[in-house]
């Protein structure tokens, strides 16, 4: 959930008028050095000289010993170049003896932006270096997500002069996406589960998919997830990833392993500026309703049972897809009742914003939940559409929607 939010406080930053590039990136650095819940209290920008072959120093700003602004690294005296290739954000001791002298022996930077090619290496064009005492694995995983946002913010700048019209295009992967998604309505031994997308654009990045699993279809996978950004990249990334479940589901695997080999293959398959959040579960035949699930840095699905008041939300299990190959993913597990309900929801929802900038918020959805308790999951789910569509009518920005309901009968 937190990165998500760091996704679209970076973008909406991010995606203000700037002079150029490195005007958006020191920006940014400002801003999180700014931020008091970022746990970071400086930061350097480094740029690549491919003619000098070091990165020269750019920016500096916050609680930090300054350098000189000409101060050049060069690529040979520096092996842990290499590293960012490998991995985009590292956790280092510092070795240049200059660098130690201003007091720096631990970093945190992350890579951004496109790779030129020395000597036969592909080095990144920016690295983004930050202080701070939160060097843990979760700070990594919000750098990876940072240098993320950036380098898709730095490729748009240079894609929109060359962009031509591509009606024709757009009009024909429309409708590839909507043969792809499933029929809204589905009914599954004691569920009924009824889902919805409204792109925000012709073509969108958020699906939903129902997949029968086994010979005895005794298991429905439900999918739901959300690709960074809109439009047409996001709508490639979304259709892959609901190919590739597709087939994973296929052969039976665990959920944690089949999550896992999602996330290499959306980090291998895509560009270093793409990743997606995705929230995956399996319905059963179990009589005492079991629920498996696994949630890849999505929104927190909301699970209301009946006669309670009170909401559960299925937070997080792993990392969103894509910036960290190397992540880990575990399941949890619910219990349906009948009567109980799960909605599950892309940030579309949430982060829809009216002509004042306030967000609809999960409080707003969890009060239309319970008004609506005692009807069906299709009219649930239109009704929250609905009620999501009259808030920001009047508002500037506006997401993918994608809405799915579960609901127990018997």
């Amino acid at each position: 959930m937190y990165h998500r939010k760091l996704h679209k406080t970076v973008e909406k930053i991010s995606s203000q008028l700037y002079a150029n590039e490195e005007e958006m990136l020191i920006s940014v650095l400002n801003e999180l050095i700014q931020d008091d819940n970022n746990a970071i209290s400086g930061g350097r920008i480094w740029k690549l000289s491919p003619e000098k072959k070091a990165y020269g120093l750019v920016y500096q700003n916050g609680n930090i010993d300054h350098i000189n602004e000409d101060f050049l690294i060069p690529l040979k005296d520096y092996p842990l170049f290499e590293l960012f290739i490998k991995e985009r954000t590292i956790f280092g001791h510092e070795t240049n003896h200059v660098l130690r002298e201003k007091g720096i022996f631990k970093y945190a930077a992350s890579a951004v932006g496109n790779r030129t090619k020395i000597d036969g290496l592909a080095y990144y064009e920016y690295l983004l270096a930050v202080n701070s005492t939160d060097l843990t694995s979760e700070f990594k995983y919000s750098l990876n997500i940072i240098a993320t946002v950036l380098t898709s913010k730095i490729k748009q700048w240079r894609t929109a002069s060359s962009q031509k019209s591509l009606k024709a295009d757009i009009n024909r992967a429309r409708e590839l996406q909507k043969s792809i998604l499933p029929q809204h309505e589905f009914n599954y031994y004691d569920y009924e589960v009824y889902g919805a997308t409204i792109p925000a654009e012709i073509i969108g990045g958020d699906f939903f998919d129902y997949l029968e699993i086994g010979e005895d279809k005794d298991r429905l996978g439900i999918v739901l997830g959300d690709a960074a950004s809109k439009g047409i990249s996001a709508a490639a990334e979304a259709m892959y990833i609901s190919g590739a479940l597709r087939m994973a589901t296929s052969f039976e695997i665990k959920i944690s392993t089949m999550m896992k080999r999602m996330n290499r293959l959306v980090n291998q398959i895509f560009s270093d500026d793409r990743f997606s959040s995705l929230f995956y579960g399996e319905l059963t035949r179990d009589k005492n309703g079991l629920f498996i699930y696994s949630n890849a840095g999505h929104n927190p699905p909301i699970f209301l049972r009946e006669g309670k008041d009170e909401v559960q939300f299925l937070d997080p299990t792993g990392p969103v897809l894509g910036p960290a190959p190397k992540a880990v993913y575990t399941t949890e597990n619910i219990n349906f009742q009948k009567g109980d309900i799960l909605l599950i929801y892309s940030d579309g929802i949430t982060e829809a914003a009216d002509i004042h900038y306030d967000f609809y918020g999960e409080e707003k959805i969890i009060e239309l939940l319970l008004k609506k308790r005692k009807l069906s999951p299709r009219e649930i789910a239109l009704s929250l559409v609905e009620d999501v569509i009259l808030f920001e009518k009047d508002g500037q920005y506006s997401d993918d929607k994608t809405v799915v309901v579960i609901k127990k009968i018997k």
